[in-house]
């Protein structure tokens, strides 16, 4: 029995779910276009097949079996996380949101392949990673409801804020990273990014740098396929975004990111190489993990104005049955595990929702305290508008039971 979905009365909404359409549709296929389908583009790295079985040619990965299915509670935890907070946002408790099924096997993969003192710099939408990496599902939630509290990363925990523009985390992480190596240091250091990002110069001046000076840097590129609307063949007229890697002089992978077994071999390869690397190679790493996001880019997107549903093919690689029946074949997961960790999942979204709607809800006036250290002119302006407001209509004004 696979775990499921229980009822819960934040969950009157279905737009999660994708269309299954079976219509042929070349805009669908983030590598379906020509250009894509040159016949030296390498196929991407798996270890199991879309049925869950290990292929003939791989290995499974060094992990224990207690790992193996930690693993698969995180893939699940992922999951209802994202179906609950997008019906917490359709109900207006939870701000813009970026959804993430289907992506849930390249981040908990590529993040289960990091040490405690590895470095994560996340996007808007890395929430698996950020909870493999140790943050609680409370503070996550917090950050969606606006609480800074949320975003303020704990002491111990090495998880960056979320960037929102996009590819900027890229030259703060190589820079990150170069200043680890130069301090002696030993850890290395995993930056998020979409396909879209590619196409920005933040791309292309991190990664060149980190090729200059040898930083201890895994890229790890969430190839969806679309960047919001603008499909992967608008975005270069590389055969891949892995090959990209030589021109900054260092290494390029595809993997199946919908396969978490796989994605967790390529990133732990690139993080051992990013800390011990051969003589004869450099210590950055281009991963691009080839996806396909099952919803909307955000809530306030529209993919059916763009893409006709989500093609078959991609459906049949969704990570969690695969990770499933792999735990099935192998006799790690019977029907009664996959119950029990599927209502502990539960029980723990429940309770970090109730705490988070609990927390006193932030002020108005903290968005002007943790910009600047002293008020600029423009901010002392607004501050005196939204004083302007309260007193024009009243504290009520800005209270909500939400």
């Amino acid at each position: 029995m696979s775990a499921q979905r229980s009822g819960s009365n934040d969950e009157p909404h279905s737009d999660h779910h994708p269309k299954r359409d079976r219509r042929s549709n070349r805009s669908n296929h983030p590598d379906r276009s020509n250009r894509q389908n040159r016949p030296n583009r390498p196929a991407p790295r798996q270890v199991l097949d879309d049925e869950g079985r290990v292929l003939p040619d791989a290995t499974e990965p060094d992990l224990t079996g207690e790992e193996l299915l930690e693993m698969y509670e995180y893939l699940v935890l992922a999951r209802r996380f994202d179906e609950r907070a997008i019906s917490l946002q359709r109900q207006g408790r939870l701000a813009t949101y970026a959804p993430m099924g289907g992506q849930e096997a390249a981040q908990v993969g590529s993040a289960f392949a990091l040490d405690d003192a590895d470095w994560t710099y996340p996007t808007y939408r890395e929430h698996a990673a950020k909870l493999v990496r140790g943050l609680d599902v409370e503070r996550v939630f917090l950050a969606l409801r606006g609480h800074g509290e949320g975003d303020a990363t704990p002491e111990g925990y090495n998880v960056m804020p979320e960037y929102i523009p996009i590819s900027t985390q890229i030259p703060q992480a190589v820079g990150a990273a170069w200043a680890t190596k130069l301090k002696g240091g030993t850890a290395a250091t995993l930056c998020y990014f979409g396909d879209g990002a590619t196409s920005e110069g933040d791309f292309h001046e991190g990664l060149n740098f980190a090729g200059v000076f040898d930083t201890p840097n895994v890229f790890f590129c969430n190839n969806n396929g679309w960047a919001i609307s603008v499909p992967r063949e608008r975005q270069t007229a590389s055969a891949t975004i892995a090959e990209k890697a030589k021109a900054y002089g260092f290494e390029g992978v595809r993997v199946d990111g919908m396969d978490p077994l796989a994605v967790y071999q390529v990133t732990k390869e690139a993080v051992e190489k990013a800390k011990n690397p051969d003589e004869d190679e450099l210590r950055p790493t281009l991963i691009e993990a080839v996806q396909y996001r099952f919803g909307a880019h955000t809530t306030a997107d529209d993919p059916d104005r763009y893409r006709d549903g989500v093609p078959e093919e991609w459906l049949a690689k969704d990570p969690l049955p695969r990770m499933e029946a792999f735990l099935r074949e192998t006799g790690r997961l019977d029907d009664e595990a996959a119950e029990a960790l599927s209502a502990s999942v539960e029980t723990r979204i429940d309770e970090a929702i109730a705490a988070a709607e609990a927390a006193p809800r932030p002020e108005p006036d903290e968005v002007f305290e943790y910009v600047h250290a002293e008020p600029t002119p423009q901010l002392r302006r607004q501050r005196a508008s939204l004083d302007d407001l309260r007193d024009a209509h009243g504290e009520a004004a800005f209270e909500s039971d939400r």
